[in-house]
């Protein structure tokens, strides 16, 4: 499927025809270079690499750098693979924002916010000891029995527990595309997509 890499700039709202306030992400895609065009023959399946966001040339080594000036670009900060791209393309083609119409769904992967270390009610919704009376200390965000003692005598795996919340890679399916502002290489889709401003973001069809 083609789709672009693109930058979480932000949430906002905007209105439809029928006067409905719809909740809405804005996103700077594109425009986007190839960076190598993968084949069946040289690496055994077929795909294309997109580059996006200028990187500093000094933070790039020397074997991305050479890997840049091959398909005649400058050094880049965010690389990504897209396999199924509906147009033949070559070494320095600019993908841009048009690859999308307005009404369409795409698929926008990204990583989302980290949280850190969080307990069971934020990370997972427990709500927590019922009463906060009859004696009860310090337990109403406890996350209760994590198992029998005798039998099984473990902790069974995937117990929700605890522990890092976050930083982690999610997609979100079916978002509609709102608008397309080609003039600015903007997307607007419906709804929220993870990560934070300014985070780096997959969109595909």
């Amino acid at each position: 499927m083609s789709g672009i890499i693109g930058k979480k700039l932000g949430m906002t709202s905007i209105f439809n025809e029928d006067g409905k306030n719809i909740p809405c992400t804005v996103i700077e895609a594109g425009p986007c270079v190839v960076t190598q065009v993968r084949t069946e023959e040289v690496d055994g399946y077929v795909a294309v690499q997109l580059g996006f966001g200028e990187a500093r040339d000094k933070s790039t080594p020397n074997a991305l750098k050479g890997h840049f000036k091959k398909a005649g670009t400058t050094p880049k900060s965010k690389l990504a693979e897209f396999k199924g791209f509906e147009s033949k393309l070559k070494l320095g083609d600019e993908i841009l924002v048009d690859v999308f119409e307005e009404g369409e769904f795409v698929d926008v992967s990204g990583t989302s916010k980290g949280k850190g270390f969080q307990g069971v009610v934020k990370r997972h919704g427990f709500a927590g000891v019922g009463q906060a009376t009859h004696g009860q200390h310090n337990r109403l965000r406890a996350p209760g029995s994590i198992g029998a003692a005798s039998y099984p005598a473990r902790v069974f795996k995937g117990m929700r527990m605890a522990g890092q919340m976050g930083n982690e890679k999610v997609k979100i399916l079916n978002l509609q595309i709102l608008k397309v502002d080609k003039e600015n290489n903007v997307l607007i889709v419906k709804g929220a997509i993870p990560g934070s401003n300014g985070s780096y973001v997959i969109v595909e069809k």
